[in-house]
Parts: structure tokens; C-alpha cells; sequence
């Protein structure tokens, strides 16, 4: 196994800093899109990232995002590629992304539990403002195809659901 350098680890949390294009309460680290940083030089760095899902629009403006945050920090070449094994997975959202979709209003995807893992008891969708699970479906996609439209039935409040994926 590769340990990671104290450079790697710093050009890490720099790039994994960089807030989500279309949900910029997010670091890019949150997300858990971040898979990667190695250092092959003085002044050369390469980023792996996981897009959401394949064709994400999002993903030239994580890259470029990226790029300037470490250019700014001096790395002079900076290689941003796409790897898409293994797919991202919405288990891959830090438990603090989750507080934080939820306290910007979006109701954070359920944990899946992963291969093998607990199988979710409810399907439900608990409201971000008021905490009740009597939710219901108003359109398969919001403001991003990642997200969904929501109502909920207690307070009448819409609002985003992060799909599982």
C-alpha cells in the first residue's frame, strides 16, 4: 500500500476544500468525489476524481476549480483525471455533509449500508425543517438531476432529497 506524503496529504486538503459546483454548502472532500493526490515532482501533481454519475456537467468546473486552488498553493502542473471504478456511491457523503445538507435544507441521501451492510428499514424521506418522515414526491429531479423534489405533508415546506445512488 502507497502511504501518502505530508505533501500529498496537504495538497489533499486543499483540493478537497473546494466547494461543490452545484452545491457549494459541500467541500469537494465532503462529496467524497476526492479519491486522490500524487505528487510526481517538484512541481507536478495529479487529482483523481469521482464524478456523481457519468457525464456529471459539474465535473469540468470541480477540475478547474481544483487546478486554480493549486496553482495558487505553487504546484506548477497540475493533472486533474476522471476515474470511474469504483462509481461513486451517495455512502461516499461524509457524515458532516450530511449534517450539512440538511442544515442548508436538502435532506441528505439514506446510508445504504453497502454490500453486505443493513438494509434501511424505512423508504422514507425525513423533512429538513420540521423532522417528519410524511414526505412526498413531487418530481424525480430538481434543481440538479442528482436531487429530487419533495413536499412535506406536516408542514407543506418543499424541499431537495439527494437521491440514493
Amino acid at each position: 500500500m502507497v502511504t501518502e506524503t505530508l505533501l500529498e496529504a496537504e495538497l489533499h486538503r486543499l483540493a478537497g476544500s473546494v466547494p461543490d459546483p452545484e452545491l457549494p454548502v459541500l467541500t469537494l472532500d465532503e462529496l467524497g468525489v476526492l479519491r486522490g493526490v500524487r505528487v510526481h515532482g517538484p512541481d507536478k501533481v495529479t487529482v483523481q476524481l469521482t464524478p456523481t454519475y457519468t457525464g456529471c456537467p459539474a465535473i469540468e468546473a470541480m477540475s478547474a476549480d481544483i487546478e486554480r486552488v493549486l496553482h495558487e498553493h505553487g504546484v506548477a502542473e497540475v493533472s486533474v483525471v476522471t476515474v470511474l471504478a469504483p462509481a461513486w456511491s451517495t455512502d461516499d457523503i461524509s457524515d458532516e455533509g450530511r449534517r450539512k445538507l440538511a442544515e442548508f435544507g436538502i435532506a441528505p441521501p439514506r446510508h445504504s449500508g453497502g454490500p453486505g451492510g443493513p438494509v434501511p428499514l424505512t423508504l422514507s424521506v425525513r423533512c429538513p425543517h420540521c423532522g417528519s418522515t410524511d414526505t412526498e414526491l413531487l418530481s424525480r429531479f430538481s434543481s440538479t438531476a442528482c436531487k429530487a423534489l419533495r413536499r412535506c405533508v406536516d408542514c407543506r415546506e418543499p424541499f431537495d432529497h439527494f437521491k440514493e445512488l
